[in-house]
C-alpha cells in the first residue's frame, strides 16, 4: 500500500504530460460549434438569395409593365410567367405577385385603375403611396411580391418566413391600358 501511495505523484505527473487525447477532446468540443456555424451560414446565404429574387421579381413586374402602352390578357400572363421564372430554383407555388396601375389625381390621391394578381390579392380603391411619388395628374405602376420561404435546416427555429418587396415605376410611354381598362 505504501508503494502505491509513493507511485501516485509519478502517475499524476505522467498523466499531466500525456498529450495523446488532447486533439480528440478539442475536436469533440469544437465540432458541434463548427457544424452549427456551417449550417447557419448556409441558411443565411439561402435566405438572402431568396430575398434577392423577391426584389428582382418586383422590379421585373414593374419594369415589363411600364414599357408598353397596351397589355392584353396573354401579355399579362407572359409578364407574370417571366417574372415567376426568376424565383427558380425555389418553388413558384409559394410566390404571390400583383401588378396595379395607379392614377394620381390633382390632389395627389392614388386610385387603382386596374390590378392583376397571381396567388395574391387584387388591389382596388384608394391606395396610400409615399408622398414623394404623389405627383398630381400622373400614373404609376405598382408591383408587389411576397414569398413564403421555409428554411431547410432552421425551420424548427424560425418557421416559414414571408419575404416581400414592392416597386413603383412611372410608365415609360403612356399609362398602360389593360384589356379595355385605361389607367387614366
Amino acid at each position: 500500500m505504501a508503494t502505491t501511495i509513493l507511485r501516485m505523484p509519478q502517475a499524476l505527473r505522467r498523466y499531466a504530460r500525456d498529450r495523446r487525447g488532447v486533439s480528440a477532446v478539442e475536436f469533440a468540443l469544437l465540432a458541434p460549434l463548427m457544424i452549427g456555424l456551417y449550417f447557419g451560414c448556409a441558411e443565411i446565404s439561402d435566405g438572402v438569395a431568396a430575398d434577392r429574387k423577391v426584389s428582382l421579381i418586383a422590379a421585373t413586374l414593374a419594369n415589363l409593365t411600364s414599357q408598353v402602352s397596351t397589355i392584353t390578357t396573354s401579355d399579362m400572363t407572359n409578364i407574370l410567367d417571366a417574372s415567376s421564372a426568376i424565383v427558380a430554383p425555389y418553388a413558384a407555388s409559394n410566390l404571390k405577385m400583383s401588378i396595379s396601375c395607379l392614377n394620381i389625381d390633382s390632389t395627389g390621391k392614388a386610385t387603382v385603375k386596374w390590378s392583376v394578381t397571381r396567388n395574391g390579392t387584387v388591389k382596388s380603391g384608394v391606395l396610400t403611396i409615399p408622398s414623394a411619388l404623389a405627383v398630381p395628374n400622373s400614373q404609376l405602376i405598382f408591383a408587389e411580391t411576397s414569398y413564403a420561404y421555409t428554411p431547410t435546416v432552421g425551420y424548427t427555429i424560425t418557421g416559414t418566413l414571408t419575404l416581400s418587396d414592392q416597386m413603383y415605376m412611372a410608365p415609360r410611354i403612356t399609362a398602360p391600358t389593360y384589356g379595355s381598362t385605361a389607367c387614366t
